[in-house]
């Protein structure tokens, strides 16, 4: 059952939520873009996006089963793609914003489509003790996915208003709990509070913002991990910060960004600024690396929150998909992008040399 949390020095200065024509609001104006300029955005988005936001050779991805998860110590991590995250905790299994789909899409033949596959199927999934939703969109909220995990999951934890379309889509009213911002529930023993974030909600043009968007804090035992979900920066990191920081590790967003839409995602800069102000230990950047949602380079979100982590001495990790991360002994990992472009790049003049082979054979003959 939620409840507000009630045990912070200051609980009574905590921002409510305000409503507004049945829609919910951001603390901070959100900055109104025009018909023509949403327009020009869009047609950008579908006609002229650089060759590179799209990766041309094959994303690195470690396979997992069931059986290594078996096996695998507590307080272990594992991007599964994009805001897709599996957590080990308590010996129990909890699934941030699940989307196995081909495609972050209202329907699959169209539609920003998938780098790589995931590591491990929907079906070789293990029980889950909970499924952990940030909002609605279709890149972390998948209707196909949810239909395999609405048997599979023990419980899912929502924004309000999101816990309303899981229960049509037919997951089990008691499995659900929806939550507003500072509010808590308590899952295996371990601590959900739905924490402020600065985006927007819709999976069309008549729903906008009609249900709700969260952060996530996870506290179990002295351990505390961020989610941060989609968000622009803001002021609310630091009041997250003080009161349930330090976190030992944060799964902070770092991709799909565009001076466009400064308000709703962060750059990477940001990203790091609010890694610092929740006090975070280990920065862990997601949304990214899966979906063509922007128009840089798939590989430049991690290049720019690698060298800027590097240049503060900030301890960040970037796991290949399905690497484990344990949050007890953390370790870097690998700038496995790079190579990603290199393999092909070699490739080239070994492709440009057996062309050159075929052409002087044929002229020969």
């Amino acid at each position: 059952m939620a409840s507000i949390e009630k045990n912070l020095d200051n609980a009574s200065s905590l921002p409510v939520l305000s409503r507004q024509e049945g829609r919910y609001l951001n603390h901070k104006p959100m900055k109104r873009s025009g018909f023509l300029k949403t327009l020009r955005i869009f047609w950008n988005a579908m006609v002229n996006k650089p060759r590179h936001t799209r990766p041309v050779g094959e994303i690195p991805v470690q396979p997992l089963s069931r059986q290594q998860l078996l096996a695998a110590p507590n307080n272990t991590v594992y991007r599964l793609g994009h805001s897709t995250v599996l957590l080990k905790l308590r010996n129990q299994y909890f699934l941030t914003d699940p989307v196995f789909a081909e495609r972050a899409s209202p329907i699959q033949w169209a539609g920003p489509q998938r780098f790589h596959q995931p590591p491990i199927s929907l079906e070789d999934l293990p029980p889950l003790k909970a499924v952990i939703l940030s909002h609605n969109h279709y890149d972390h909220l998948d209707h196909m996915t949810i239909q395999v995990l609405k048997d599979k999951a023990e419980h899912f934890i929502a924004p309000l208003g999101v816990g309303d379309t899981l229960i049509k889509w037919g997951v089990d009213a008691k499995k659900v709990q929806q939550l507003n911002w500072w509010e808590a529930t308590e899952i295996h023993g371990i601590r959900f509070v739905a924490t402020p974030a600065q985006h927007f909600s819709g999976r069309s043009f008549s729903d906008s913002n009609q249900t709700l968007w969260c952060s996530w804090v996870m506290i179990d035992a002295d351990q505390r991990i961020f989610f941060s979900g989609d968000t622009g920066y803001h002021s609310g990191f630091k009041l997250i910060g003080e009161q349930y920081g330090p976190f030992d590790l944060t799964l902070m967003e770092t991709g799909a960004y565009n001076v466009d839409w400064p308000d709703v995602h962060m750059q990477p800069e940001e990203t790091l600024q609010a890694h610092i102000d929740v006090r975070g230990k280990w920065l862990l950047p997601i949304h990214n690396g899966t979906f063509d949602l922007a128009m840089h380079a798939w590989h430049e979100p991690f290049d720019r929150i690698l060298a800027l982590a590097w240049d503060r001495s900030i301890s960040i990790t970037t796991p290949e998909m399905g690497q484990p991360f344990y949050v007890q002994y953390p370790s870097r990992g690998e700038a496995w992008w790079m190579k990603v472009e290199k393999a092909v790049e070699s490739e080239a003049p070994r492709r440009r040399g057996r062309r050159c082979d075929r052409q002087q054979a044929t002229s020969r003959g």
